[in-house]
């Protein structure tokens, strides 16, 4: 079973939050899936390697580009070379290709993360929302591991020099209420069946990926 299977992508939007793995994610995801795809982000992405990519937003250069790759990313160029989101609302990007596939968030390349009130954003047109979670982050201090501690701490009652664990990254994953399907990327067995367990005991369902490169 292709992975795209797995975590039943539905056509439309689907939107990736979290850290330790989601642009990799988007990449597999966008090579795996049956129609045309694009890429989006609703924060700041640097663009895909090797995929078209779209900025002045126009419908009709869109289409073109679907009609000479299957793939394509869409945005508005930014500092530093990254992408912001496009300015195609995605409304009209779900009627000009099969798959939107958004980054709606940002780690700072840290493996966990926990949100602000402003985080993440996600679109109302989004049917699916996947959570990414880095395991290199165990076993860490979570002020070192963690995108936004203080957050996490007040969410887990933790404090930043702390170690971060499968089972207080999914008690603050769960009282985010965000998603209710977490992606662990990169993790043990051991890890795994830890963080497996602490999402059944939230009703919540934990996947393995084992995906390289993770970012």
């Amino acid at each position: 079973m292709l992975l795209y299977e797995k975590l039943n992508i539905p056509r439309g939007v689907t939107a990736v939050i979290g850290s330790g793995g989601k642009t990799t994610l988007l990449r597999t995801l966008s090579r795996e899936l049956p129609g045309t795809v694009l890429l989006a982000t609703t924060t700041h992405i640097l663009p895909f390697e090797g995929v078209p990519l779209v900025t002045d937003g126009g419908e009709a250069a869109v289409r073109r580009a679907l009609a000479e790759s299957r793939v394509v990313c869409v945005g508005t160029p930014a500092a530093e070379g990254k992408l912001t989101a496009p300015s195609l609302p995605f409304s009209v990007l779900t009627r000009l290709a099969d798959y939107v596939l958004i980054e709606a968030d940002g780690s700072r390349r840290l493996p966990l993360k926990a949100h602000a009130p402003h985080e993440p954003v996600i679109p109302p047109e989004a049917k699916r929302v996947l959570c990414v979670v880095g395991a290199r982050g165990f076993g860490r201090p979570i002020r070192e591991a963690v995108h936004r501690p203080e957050v996490f701490c007040t969410l887990t009652g933790s404090k930043p020099g702390n170690t971060a664990s499968p089972e207080n990254v999914m008690q603050a994953l769960a009282a985010e209420g965000l998603s209710r399907t977490f992606l662990l990327t990169g993790a043990t067995d051991a890890q795994f069946a830890a963080f497996s367990l602490a999402a059944a005991a939230h009703g919540l369902t934990a996947i393995a990926l084992p995906l390289q490169n993770s970012i």
